[in-house]
């Protein structure tokens, strides 16, 4: 079993093509292109983390239609990290878990890394090499050296892995606030 993290999507949601500049002629083709990229990836008996914005836009308020993209959705188990898009229709799919900040253990240390819709300064474990992946800011911003975009915007509208995200993490700049918020963490 494999863990596979995004955010972002915004099924259903028209206008973020042209506010995010993505490559797709309509929202119908939008949404069938991030689905096909998560089932190339995302097998039948792996997770899926969702960290936020699902689905936006007034399609988005239709049960049925939202429940007909959810059905869609790749892997054993889905889990959704609240956006600040994430209406009442998105929380009542039938996820398997559903959280505003979320501990994930993944890849080869023993803490858990912090997934929250939001970029964050800091997080549980932050001094020990846990990671905090994140989506909100779309194409805006990569992250840092311990803080990951996950959104779909800014890796190709695929879902992600540990070990790519961890690999991202390290050619990125580090985290500029760090020592100032933790104790113990040296400025670099």
């Amino acid at each position: 079993m494999a863990i596979w993290y995004t955010a972002d999507p915004h099924f259903l949601h028209e206008n973020v093509i042209s506010f995010c500049d993505r490559p797709f002629r309509s929202v119908h083709e939008m949404d069938a292109i991030l689905l096909e990229n998560m089932h190339a990836v995302v097998k039948p008996e792996d997770e899926l983390w969702v960290v936020g914005d699902f689905a936006f836009g007034p399609k988005a308020k239709d049960q049925a239609k939202l429940a007909k993209i959810f059905e869609q959705l790749p892997g054993a188990k889905k889990h959704l990290v609240v956006g600040n898009h994430d209406l009442a229709p998105t929380l009542a799919l039938p996820w398997d878990s559903v959280h505003h900040l979320a501990e994930v253990r993944d890849g080869p240390h023993r803490q858990a890394h912090t997934l929250c819709h939001y970029p964050m300064i800091t997080w549980n474990h932050a001094r020990r090499q846990a990671l905090h992946m994140f989506g909100h800011v779309h194409n805006n911003w990569l992250g840092s050296r311990n803080a990951v975009n996950v959104g779909v915007d800014v890796w190709d509208f695929m879902p992600v892995s540990f070990e790519q995200i961890a690999k991202r993490a390290s050619e990125l700049p580090p985290n500029k606030h760090l020592a100032d918020v933790e104790p113990g963490v040296a400025k670099k």
